[in-house]
């Protein structure tokens, strides 16, 4: 019995891996996840150098700064890094439309950039306290108007998206430790990263153009029009993911102390980190998933299901590591072992297994189109957060501070699977 079992699980194992090798999933993953990864070892590396030049609450305040940076980010990029690598993907063959593709994406976020430049500058005279690390941050959200992720993901070919970001990577962890030398240099560090990525992205995009024979070409009017209203409640709902995320940080910047917010954002960056991996892993199944959809619904269900058992066995593991040895990952990015921040992330351990559990949820509205269901869990959601976020800091429940994360996701897993389960009905 158990040698025909293991025949059994030989078979399974050998056509899955057969499957996958007749795709692009495999290679884009691995591509994906070394981007990913050497930003988690940026990670690894960086804070624990931060931390102790300094200090973990002036580290809650720089953390702060690259949270709205990419809030902002999010508003600029207007939903065109999911739009994009569709539109790419689709006119991969026809040079032409490439070139519509990639000039009104560039266009919509130059625009967006400039209003945005504009509110920074009125922002001056709102007295906000960490107004410089808001200002010495606006490199970081440059960086995402010129970020051409959405292209290298839509023709498939990584491999030198993933290489200069690793130099890129390498650069920020030596410029940081040749330049941020106390307390008093913290404002700059999210000027060097935004730099960094600015030069890096710029590099690509020009490569991009050179490479593909493209040119930089005054916007449509009706392009741009079409895309403001096609990427608007994919745009909500990006903005409401983040602060879904996010939120807590503000609130506790407002309500908190400066021991909670460095402790919490901490734990944030390890959670945040495994919900980029996740995101991979999304963006590389994408485009062998539009095609299973467009093949027929049932296989891209059948599909979905084997997956997501796959994704949320991994995840689940890396929540277990978390969960058991809390105390040894702050350590290794702080340096110290801060009591505060060993339990929030404890209590945070299983937000990757949750938000893994419902990655292909997302995908299926995506790819079914249904950006209205999409915005009305994004803006539930939001309610949802902001309602946690104020209740636990406004009352000081320290020792609740890491279900925050745990509520947020759980509600959004609960929320796709009923909607998804709906429609699923209506079609039977």
């Amino acid at each position: 019995m158990p040698n025909s079992c293991l025949i059994v699980l030989k078979q399974i194992l050998t056509s899955f891996v057969s499957n996958l090798r007749e795709t692009k999933i495999v290679s884009n993953f691995l591509n994906l996840s070394s981007i990913q990864i050497s930003n988690m070892l940026l990670l690894l590396l960086m804070y624990p150098i931060i931390t102790r030049i300094i200090g973990i609450n002036d580290l809650g305040m720089v953390m702060l700064a690259n949270t709205f940076s990419g809030l902002s980010g999010i508003i600029i990029n207007y939903g065109t890094n999911q739009s994009g690598i569709r539109d790419v993907a689709t006119n991969s063959n026809n040079p032409k439309a490439l070139n519509i593709v990639l000039n009104n994406t560039l266009w919509i976020r130059i625009l967006i950039f400039f209003a945005y430049s504009i509110f920074v500058f009125i922002l001056f005279w709102a007295n906000i306290r960490y107004y410089t690390y808001i200002v010495l941050s606006i490199p970081l959200v440059l960086a995402e108007v010129l970020n051409p992720l959405f292209f290298y993901l839509g023709i498939e070919k990584l491999k030198l998206y993933n290489i200069a970001n690793l130099i890129s990577k390498v650069l920020i962890i030596a410029l940081i430790i040749l330049f941020i030398k106390g307390p008093q240099d913290s404002e700059w560090v999210n000027f060097i990263m935004g730099m960094a990525s600015v030069a890096t992205f710029g590099t690509l995009l020009v490569y991009v153009f050179k490479k593909y024979k493209l040119s930089f070409t005054r916007p449509q009017k009706t392009e741009l029009s079409k895309i403001t209203k096609d990427n608007f409640f994919l745009t909500i709902n990006n903005i409401s993911v983040h602060l879904q995320q996010s939120l807590m940080i503000f609130a506790l910047a407002k309500w908190g102390n400066p021991t909670w917010l460095g402790a919490y954002s901490l734990c944030d960056k390890v959670v945040g980190s495994s919900r980029i991996l996740i995101i991979s892993v999304s963006n590389a199944i994408y485009p062998n998933a539009a095609q299973l959809f467009k093949d027929g619904p049932q296989t891209w269900i059948a599909y979905k299901n084997k997956m997501k058992k796959i994704i949320a066995a991994a995840f689940f593991l890396l929540s277990l590591g978390l969960f058991i040895l809390p105390g040894f990952v702050i350590q290794l990015l702080s340096g110290e072992q801060n009591q505060t921040a060993i339990d929030f992330l404890r209590i945070m351990a299983f937000v990757p297994t949750i938000a893994a559990l419902n990655v292909l949820n997302v995908l299926d509205l995506l790819l079914k189109n249904d950006t209205l269901s999409i915005f009305r869990i994004a803006l539930i959601l939001l309610v949802i957060s902001s309602l946690a976020a104020w209740l636990l800091v406004n009352q000081q429940l320290q020792q609740w501070f890491g279900f925050y994360a745990v509520i947020v996701e759980g509600s959004a897993l609960l929320m796709y699977e009923y909607v998804i389960k709906k429609s699923s009905e209506k079609h039977v």
